[in-house]
């Protein structure tokens, strides 16, 4: 179609090589009272002044369009970099924040988080309850791998949409190790860009002082458009004036993302710009044959067409049916229909016996194509690799189990979704309940974790670790099946999702705790293989029924063969519960775990969360807020008003001091997962006395006093449902889905 039509009348449709349709539209210099876009976040801007012309959003002057479809954006990007001298100091600092338009565009989550460089991490904030990261590490130029991005000179994290980001650069010894990182990488770079389009054989030249430049004017970022994000189509309809689709031959669509809006397009058998009076207008499919598949005569009518014959002919005219055969007069009708009748049967017969055949056979080939795709043959290596570990007693589904179990994965079946996959409810023939983890898309790092969660769930046998029950390899994506777990994570229930204050009593933390940390060592010493769990924190903490502990999420963990005491791994996890030690090292051991569960005890006793940008610098981070305040004996200032009042000075000071002894930075003056499991034991039984709770220290009376808490306060909390707790759960969640019910986290 013309390009003109695609514009407002009577406004320049095109910026270069860059066509410009509504309800975007080029503002004329020197006529701002009018416009040629549906409303200001539409408005381009044309710069004439370079060969050929550049066009540029309005409301961001300095970023660049390079292509308009009918629901993205790409735009020119923007890298942050940070270079260092010699001697460690930083000479260059670029530093990227952007925020785009609230009401139209919203950052794809086709994009992906890159970091590139031997030295360095990124922190990775977005629109304040989205926090990623990734660190990369190299000794030299050739260990580099320049054929993907896995933490080796370069590192990538999928992200989901949001509305403004920032990227905090940094470095673990500014290129100045004793491998002399400096010699041939002195600047690091991350930037948010397109799927697939990052060139890694740039990797080749980590000191090329145009790597900037390169990646730049290569990588654009996606934006997705709407019309207006505060209205989806049923609300706009409600103001025909207003609404986008008004007009003929177009429909309004609802986009399949979090951010909301409408757009709209051409109904089927229809061309043209729906945003634009008259609206689409029919296609002419006779006029170009590509378009029909008649033999003969082909009648364009509003939206499709019809096929007919000739005179003398008999058929429905169409390649695709029984076409057009001249009619022979001297033929015996009668012989003519018997032919024809068994003709026409012989066909059926036969066609229906080939479509049954190849149909079966197409069917075989996709189950088998699709099991290996999954890593079903590295299923099976895995599970005669392990020395002994076995999958014998999981069971594989079927696609068509797994689907009527779920109503086809209808959307009133969805218990959470994070960045990698959804979790729906099921209910398999036998009545029993289960939660369905199905990936979104599959690539080899995921299929890698999902194979690992599969192995390590199938030697597991412990009353506190969610029971894997089986999966599906032959569909396109993998599934996972487990128990259903049904009281949400211990992540809602420790920061209440409504900002009330959270219903746990001191007695169900300690007993919650003990739980977890009796799992984590039953995984590090009882199991047939060891497991380091890799990923402890309050969102992998599942509570059943009756609030008992459940471990989940073992995506990441590593099995440890018995005669090594740690791995050598890629460093993964999550901000504010990473152990230093292994983030610095990349030794992964048991007392990594350890640290993890050090502040989780922490948040079960403070109610502050690992990472807190909302308060003073020295506040933010929970591991070493809570150590300073104990060696500073201000502990009780910074407990849970409840946990105070519930439990002894004696028992809070113990349980500090093994909190404080978990986070320790070397690894070897922290306790071991069993010794953590008796402590807390110990603590349990010490609260079942009945005097245990009637001498409270005076020091921690007047806490209370001063903050005028009454008990009963303490119970009268309201829950909410699980579409409410949406991205604050999914804060400390990167690959993580609760495979839980979402219907409400009683007390």
């Amino acid at each position: 179609m013309n390009v003109q039509n695609f514009a407002k009348p009577g406004c320049q449709s095109q910026c270069g090589k860059l066509k410009v349709p509504f309800p975007f539209g080029i503002q004329v210099e020197g006529h701002e009272d009018r416009s040629c876009s549906l409303n200001y976040g539409f408005d381009i801007i044309c710069n004439t002044s370079t060969d050929p012309p550049k066009a540029f959003i309005k409301s961001w002057k300095n970023i660049e369009i390079f292509d308009i479809s009918d629901k993205e954006l790409r735009i020119s990007n923007n890298v942050a970099a940070k270079c260092y001298n010699r001697s460690g100091l930083v000479y260059r600092e670029d530093r990227v924040s952007t925020e785009v338009d609230g009401i139209t565009y919203t950052f794809s989550s086709t994009n992906l988080l890159t970091v590139v460089g031997c030295d360095d991490y990124v922190e990775f904030v977005a629109d304040a309850d989205l926090r990623k990261g990734c660190g990369t590490t190299c000794r030299n130029v050739e260990e580099v791998d320049k054929d993907g991005c896995f933490g080796t000179g370069c590192c990538q994290v999928s992200l989901n949409v949001f509305n403004f980001y920032t990227i905090l650069l940094n470095s673990y010894e500014n290129h100045t190790t004793k491998n002399n990182i400096w010699n041939f990488n002195p600047c690091s770079y991350a930037f948010l860009g397109e799927r697939n389009s990052f060139n890694h054989s740039l990797l080749s030249d980590l000191s090329d002082p145009t790597l900037k430049n390169k990646i730049e004017d290569t990588v654009p970022i996606v934006l997705d458009w709407v019309i207006d994000k505060s209205k989806n189509c049923s609300a706009a309809a409600q103001d025909p004036n207003s609404f986008a689709c008004r007009y003929a031959n177009s429909s309004c669509i609802d986009p399949d993302v979090r951010s909301g809006g409408y757009r709209c397009s051409c109904d089927e058998g229809y061309e043209g710009n729906p945003y634009l009076s008259p609206g689409c207008r029919d296609i002419d499919e006779c006029a170009d044959p590509t378009r029909n598949d008649c033999v003969k005569i082909c009648n364009n009518i509003p939206g499709n067409y019809t096929c007919s014959c000739p005179d003398a002919h008999d058929g429905n005219g169409r390649k695709s049916g029984s076409g057009c055969v001249a009619k022979n007069s001297e033929f015996p009708l009668i012989k003519f229909i018997l032919g024809m009748s068994f003709g026409f049967i012989s066909l059926i017969v036969g066609t229906g016996w080939i479509y049954f055949i190849f149909k079966k056979r197409r069917h075989t080939k996709l189950r088998e194509k699709f099991f290996q795709q999954n890593g079903g043959l590295l299923l099976n290596q895995q599970s005669t690799s392990k020395e002994g570990v076995t999958i014998e007693s999981t069971k594989l589904f079927t696609d068509e189990e797994l689907k009527k179990a779920t109503n086809n994965y209808a959307s009133d079946r969805i218990l959470g979704q994070g960045g990698y996959g959804i979790v729906f409810k099921g209910i398999l023939p036998d009545q029993r309940v289960v939660a369905i983890k199905r990936s979104k898309i599959i690539d080899k790092s995921q299929m890698e974790q999902f194979i690992n969660e599969m192995v390590i769930l199938a030697q597991v046998n412990h009353r506190n670790v969610v029971k894997l029950l089986g999966c599906c390899l032959e569909c396109e994506v993998p599934l996972l099946v487990y128990e259903f777990v049904s009281n949400g994570t211990l992540f809602e229930h420790v920061h209440n999702i409504n900002g009330g204050k959270s219903c746990l009593s001191w007695e169900n933390r300690l007993r919650i705790a003990a739980e977890s940390s009796g799992a984590l060592a039953y995984l590090h010493s009882a199991a047939s293989i060891p497991v380091i769990h890799k990923d402890v924190k309050l969102a992998n903490i599942l509570l059943d029924d009756h609030h008992v502990a459940k471990i989940s999420d073992f995506g990441a963990s590593r099995l440890v063969p018995l005669d090594r005491t740690q791995v050598t791994t890629l460093v993964q996890g999550t901000l504010g519960y990473l152990d230093p030690e292994y983030f610095h090292t990349g030794q992964l051991t048991d007392k990594s775990d350890v640290y993890s569960l050090g502040v989780v005890l922490a948040e079960l006793l403070t109610g502050r969360k690992p990472i807190s940008m909302d308060k003073l610098p020295e506040e933010r981070n929970l591991a070493t807020y809570f150590i300073t305040s104990v060696n500073e004996k201000r502990l009780f200032l910074i407990l849970e008003p409840r946990v105070v009042k519930e439990g002894t000075s004696e028992q809070l000071e113990i349980a500090a001091e093994l909190v404080k002894r978990c986070l320790s930075l070397n690894s070897k003056e922290r306790p071991t997962m069993k010794e953590v499991t008796m402590e807390l034991e110990r603590l349990r039984k010490f609260t079942k006395h009945p005097w245990t709770n009637q001498h409270v220290n005076e020091e921690i009376t007047g806490l209370i006093g001063h903050t005028e808490i009454q008990l009963s306060d303490l119970y009268e909390i309201q829950t909410s449902t699980y579409s409410n707790i949406g991205s604050d759960s999914e804060q400390y969640n990167s690959s993580t889905i609760s495979l839980l019910h979402p219907s409400s986290i009683p007390c």
